[in-house]
């Protein structure tokens, strides 16, 4: 009984050591469809989103990347948006 509690406690050692193998590569725990593409930003970007799971929820970096990106992609199109209103009022005069 005790050279098989012995046995086992070494199979136990050899293994905790590193001797018994390797684990395979771990799997990246972000998606990759956690960003939006480069270029402009359209519905089906935005539709096809999904964002990594963390702790408490979704991966917080991954959301603030996108929200700064959607901020910016909107601040472009707002200024673009009054400066083509400013032509077309300037046109009209």
């Amino acid at each position: 009984m005790l050279l098989l509690l012995l046995a086992v406690v070494g199979a136990i050692a050899v293994v905790a050591a590193g001797y018994g193998g390797s684990l395979a590569p771990a799997v990246p725990d972000r998606s990759p469809r956690g960003r939006l593409p480069a270029g402009t930003v359209d519905r089906a970007a935005i539709d096809g989103l999904r964002f990594s799971v963390g702790l408490r929820g979704y991966r917080m970096d991954e959301v603030d990347d996108v929200l700064d990106r959607l901020a910016t992609e909107l601040e472009a199109r707002d200024a673009l948006i009054a400066e083509l209103e400013q032509q077309r009022t300037s046109r009209e005069v």
